[in-house]
């Protein structure tokens, strides 16, 4: 039987997290399966559901601390891996947060959100890819993978028949202030359309080394990241998050290694 792959996958517990560790479970390769969360006790019962999912997985799935806002967090992280299994396969910057609704809402204030948006999704996913990269050095065949939305693409801002981005693409009527809006995005997406520029600078750091990137865009998918809720989202014509989850397990198999380099939907090659 093959040696197990290390697979590091951060906000794992819960949402595309969940469903990417689910369809990796079910696939027949096997993999040692490190599931990051930031609460531990969340992430046992994650796995503890997926055991009475996929009762039958030849991959071994356990849950480590892993809170990317935090540096002793991520300095713990890396030491464990380390002392455990001295490298990394395979990165799944997966963790992320969105907190538009937060500012509509009035619980945070605008500088608030922005910096704990660009915390999570951007310095936050910096730190760990670099404080990990000796141990996916220490691989064969290692995979760096960030995951980016849809709505980050410049180009695709100027889509306004196309859904569902003509719809978040849409402006409001004259006047200030504003209606509050049903999803909002502005935070969120400039997060990722940073995060997409944080990618292809690794993309050119990593280009003569043996490690293989990608930026993952999963698609319009009915999770709770937004706090917009999954039945609203479906409504809104949001597919079920496991399309995502398996879409990204493709990546991690080789299945979109033409592709190497770039931002990828499962379908075609995102445009920046």
């Amino acid at each position: 039987m093959a040696a197990k792959q290390i697979l590091l996958i951060t906000g794992g517990n819960t949402g595309l997290g969940y469903e990417a560790v689910k369809a990796l479970m079910q696939s027949s390769t096997p993999y040692e399966i490190l599931m990051g969360s930031r609460s531990v006790d969340k992430g046992e019962q994650a796995v503890a559901k997926l055991k009475q999912e996929v009762p039958q997985s030849p991959s071994t799935t356990t849950v480590v601390q892993a809170d990317i806002s935090s540096d002793s967090s991520i300095e713990k992280l890396v030491d464990t891996i380390k002392s455990k299994f001295a490298k990394l396969d395979i990165l799944i910057n997966n963790a992320g947060a969105s907190f538009d609704g937060e500012i509509q809402s009035g619980r945070m204030s605008i500088r608030e959100a922005w910096n704990s948006s660009w915390d999570t999704n951007v310095a936050g996913t910096q730190v760990l890819t670099t404080s990990v990269m000796p141990l996916l050095f220490a691989s064969s065949n290692p995979r760096l993978m960030f995951m980016t939305s849809g709505t980050s693409s410049l180009i695709e801002t100027e889509e306004l028949e196309k859904m569902p981005i003509a719809r978040l693409n849409a402006a409001p009527g004259a006047g200030w202030p504003k209606a509050d809006l049903v999803n909002p995005v502005t935070c969120y997406r400039s997060t990722k359309t940073g995060l997409n520029m944080l990618f292809r600078e690794w993309v050119k750091i990593l280009r003569n080394d043996h490690v293989k990137v990608w930026a993952i865009s999963p698609g319009f998918l009915a999770t709770n990241l937004a706090g917009v809720g999954a039945e609203q989202l479906r409504k809104m014509g949001a597919q079920d998050p496991s399309i995502g989850g398996n879409f990204i397990k493709d990546v991690v198999e080789g299945k979109h290694d033409r592709d190497v380099g770039k931002i990828i939907r499962s379908t075609m090659v995102q445009p920046y």
